[in-house]
């Protein structure tokens, strides 16, 4: 007689079977999907889910060809997406809020849709199942970890989604020590996107992150953030000063970015270009 009871060698031998089985399928099973992108050619991703955040604001959920599946998107860059709005073809950019790491077999867009709009309304009236043509990546900015010691961001309405992505990147590497200083300006409180997940970002690494936002117009009395716009003054108080290891990002509506270019240059940054690189010192999205 073995080592063990006869009557338990045939639950031995199982197990070892099966561990054999599980050690074979991870050395010969199939590898998780390769990104799905393709640079230059578009594909066609059905919406699966969709959250509204205000009235006009959604977030859309897109599902990709299989569970295992990503994106392939660098941290930083953006898609394209085409579609035909009365007749007219359109193109227009937009940066997912989702990482490659944290979204297997989706990707998600925060899009604002204007009534006047031509994609933004095209997408804000998807149904689901409906699909959109996709195309990417695109963009000169790709996040690496501690690529900088800090980053000051100036997001203003959904421009706050690059912000996002980067942000989260960062959050999610423990290994990445950059720290971040965003000031995020819109019209009212409700129109502050991703408020519920930027606070809780500064709430488990407030020495790394902070956050300061803007309202044109506060509606109530208790309102503890700033009024107004994204000022000299502002910038200076609330974002990293200029040096050879801090960045300043910017993405948001013309006017606002035009502003903060002269501002940044009266606080030292280097002159923002008309076409930001990746090493610029100022890079608009």
């Amino acid at each position: 007689m073995g080592l063990l009871p006869f009557d338990l060698n045939p639950v031995l031998g199982a197990l070892i079977a099966l561990g054999l089985i599980v050690i074979l399928a991870k050395a010969f099973g199939a590898k998780p999907s390769e990104p799905v992108l393709v640079k230059d050619q578009f594909k066609e991703f059905p919406l699966i889910s969709k959250t509204v955040l205000s009235h006009n604001t959604a977030s859309y959920r897109f599902g990709l060809p299989k569970p295992t599946d990503v994106l392939g998107l660098p941290i930083g860059q953006h898609i394209s997406i085409k579609g035909v709005v009365n007749g007219k073809e359109f193109v227009r950019s937009y940066t997912p809020t989702s990482l490659d790491s944290d979204s297997v077999g989706y990707f998600e867009l925060l899009i604002k849709s204007y009534e006047q709009g031509n994609i933004s309304k095209l997408i804000g009236e998807l149904e689901i199942g409906d699909k959109i043509q996709v195309r990417g990546p695109k963009g000169f900015y790709t996040y690496t970890p501690n690529m900088n010691s800090e980053i000051g961001m100036i997001a203003g309405g959904t421009g706050i989604a690059p912000m996002y992505q980067i942000i989260k990147s960062i959050h999610a590497n423990p290994s990445d020590k950059t720290k971040v200083f965003l000031v995020y300006g819109n019209q009212t409180e409700d129109d502050i996107l991703l408020k519920k997940e930027l606070d809780a970002i500064v709430s488990s690494k407030p020495d790394q992150f902070k956050v300061r936002y803007l309202l044109d117009k506060p509606a109530r009395d208790t309102w503890d953030g700033g009024i107004g716009y994204v000022t000299t003054e502002v910038m200076k108080e609330y974002l990293p000063a200029s040096s050879d290891s801090v960045q300043l990002l910017v993405c948001g509506p013309p006017g606002m970015v035009s502003s903060i270019k002269r501002n940044s240059q009266s606080l030292g940054f280097a002159k923002a270009k008309p076409i930001s690189k990746m090493g610029d010192q100022v890079f608009i999205f």
